[in-house]
């Protein structure tokens, strides 16, 4: 009989996407359906990006170079000097999304057996990337009652072990929308330093830090070797299916492994370079308006969270995620139970449950994550929703 590999028996499922059924069914039933469950923002992606790769004018859709077009690099170069982060174009490599990023950056710097230290709640497609590498990822446990900040450094002494060779951040971070501070990063790379690990920043929310600036890892002075910059276009332009990002290290041994991953899989997306070379000539208010719509939304949110009986949300410092404690039994029986048992006058609400985000079995039951990605009137209309199911929830503990 045949059977698929055990890293096929272990390549966890979406826990982001796993109730999608449930919410095409509801939709069947003419059922509203609004989504706070998935990072896709209702922005526009800008005219000028989707323009130039309308306007193209080659006759044969090549091959590109394997890093990525060069043209596209040198504007990169231009993108992250914007930032005050100083790399020259040899040192980025293009991929196929962000993920191609963390999935070359696991691959060409770690083993079979090694280990990660990743703060939870983490991105959860952290763990997929980490089973395809042979990783093994280990949690650090980040709480809700602080804003989920960094957790004690102390804690990730206690699990450094021979097999550690990486720590994880995603900063500002996906679920959590905390944006680790100056100190925090330096408490990191004091770390790094002393335990000669590498640093993998996922920057893909760079953008979108309400009240600071985002602290790159990029910047921290004595680790340039360490550090494995992960990032994509997707959340920045509002362009996630162009599947486009970059992995952006001045470490050379690094850039020689990657490359051979690169390589093999030949070169990123041809039209989706163009869209992200295009991007880099937006206006340099671009990012006011979009920044400013996102931090009225996010108050809008965690306003709504907070009115409500029993419900604790932090204000997240960064990205378009909140995390939300709620006075129920299972966050996964919950959000599913929005989608099959529930309506608000013919409404409801999809949100992620947060078990998924943690690496430690049993946290997350009480919490879930929103992505305020719709506008205004539609998160109004989903909190209403929220609000009213929380008061008939079956499952409903006493808070």
């Amino acid at each position: 009989m045949l059977t698929i590999s055990n890293r096929g028996k272990q390549m966890p499922a979406s826990p982001i996407r796993k109730l999608v059924p449930y919410a095409e069914a509801a939709k069947k039933k003419g059922i509203k359906v609004y989504h706070l469950n998935i990072g896709q923002p209702d922005i526009e992606t800008p005219p000028m990006v989707l323009d130039a790769v309308r306007n193209s004018t080659f006759k044969v859709l090549e091959y590109s170079h394997s890093a990525g077009n060069e043209s596209y690099r040198k504007k990169l170069v231009q993108y992250y000097a914007s930032v005050g982060i100083s790399v020259n174009y040899n040192q980025i490599i293009v991929t196929t999304g962000g993920s191609e990023a963390i999935q070359f950056g696991f691959m060409a710097c770690l083993d079979h057996g090694d280990e990660v230290i990743i703060p939870e709640p983490f991105y959860a497609n952290y763990n997929g990337f980490a089973v395809a590498a042979g990783v093994g990822v280990v949690p650090i446990t980040s709480h809700i009652n602080n804003g989920f900040a960094l957790p004690p450094i102390d804690e990730f002494e206690k699990v450094i072990t021979p097999k550690t060779k990486a720590i994880v951040i995603c900063n500002p971070n996906n679920p959590t929308g905390y944006s680790y501070s100056r100190q925090e990063m330096e408490q990191l790379r004091d770390l790094v330093l002393k335990h000669n690990l590498f640093l993998f920043s996922d920057e893909a929310y760079r953008e979108f830090v309400y009240e600071d600036k985002q602290v790159s890892a990029m910047n921290l002075e004595g680790i340039e070797d360490n550090v494995i910059l992960m990032d994509t276009i997707s959340k920045r332009y509002s362009a996630c299916g162009g599947r486009i990002g970059a992995l952006v290290t001045k470490n050379q041994q690094v850039l020689d492994a990657v490359m051979k991953f690169a390589q093999a899989r030949l070169s990123p997306p041809g039209f989706a370079q163009i869209a992200g070379e295009a991007a880099v000539d937006l206006p340099s208010d671009y990012f006011d308006t979009t920044k400013a719509e996102y931090k009225s939304r996010r108050d809008l949110i965690v306003k709504r969270l907070n009115a409500m009986n029993g419900v604790f949300c932090p204000n997240p410092g960064g990205a378009f995620y909140a995390m939300a404690s709620l006075p129920i039994d299972d966050s996964d029986v919950f959000c599913q139970w929005l989608l099959e048992s529930f309506d608000f006058n013919g409404r409801t609400v999809m949100l992620a449950p947060a078990t998924g985000f943690y690496g430690t079995p049993g946290l997350g039951k009480n919490e879930v994550r929103l992505a305020y990605v719709l506008n205004l009137g539609a998160i109004d209309s989903a909190m209403d929703c929220l609000q009213e199911a929380l008061k008939v929830y079956p499952g409903r503990t006493n808070k």
